[in-house]
């Protein structure tokens, strides 16, 4: 196999995820900030990765297949990590229905493409709309202290709710598309 800069970006990723761990939890004054940054730039390459392999035309079908599992490993690990920081049960809440949803959408994509529906439920503005929400909210309480004044972590939390209605709403957009296939196939 031959690897292509998207699929280095992809896989660079991925490779971040122990150090924005590592970051997350050092006792370091400003090691959050640095994990938020971390990943921001982790968050950039998940659009600029698919950009570039279009725009060289380097797209291939391991790259296909490992951009949206290093999303999903990327959100999943930081939402874990914010959630062990704030155990509220409304935070257990967001995590679980965005984590929920993504391991929902993941495995019905992969039955489709069983199938050869895998176009029922391709990438819609209300999914990309609610990854940059999630990507948002997760960078300002990965930040958490306030800039100016402003309380960064609180506005996140509540880009966290918004990324959460979103995330139903995507739900339940890519369930009635495939709804036809799986009522057919049951």
């Amino acid at each position: 196999m031959r690897v292509n800069t998207p699929t280095m970006l992809t896989i660079g990723r991925v490779a971040v995820i122990p150090l924005l761990v590592g970051l997350f939890y050092t006792p370091w004054e400003f090691a959050r900030h640095f994990a938020a940054l971390l990943f921001i730039g982790a968050s950039i390459t998940d659009w600029f990765d698919g950009w570039l392999a279009r725009r060289l035309n380097q797209t291939s079908a391991f790259g296909a297949f490992l951009d949206p599992v290093a999303d999903k490993l990327l959100v999943a690990v930081a939402l874990v990590m914010l959630l062990r920081d704030d155990p509220r049960g409304i935070m257990a809440v967001l995590v679980a229905i965005i984590i929920g949803r993504e391991i929902t959408i993941s495995a019905l994509r992969e039955w489709l493409a069983e199938l050869g529906e895998r176009t029922r439920v391709a990438v819609g503005f209300v999914g990309k709309l609610k990854t940059a929400f999630q990507m948002t909210a997760i960078s300002l309480m990965l930040w958490q202290t306030p800039i100016f004044g402003l309380p960064l972590y609180d506005f996140g939390y509540f880009l966290l709710f918004a990324a959460g209605a979103l995330t139903m709403w995507s739900m339940v957009s890519y369930l009635r598309a495939a709804w036809p296939v799986m009522r057919d196939n049951s």
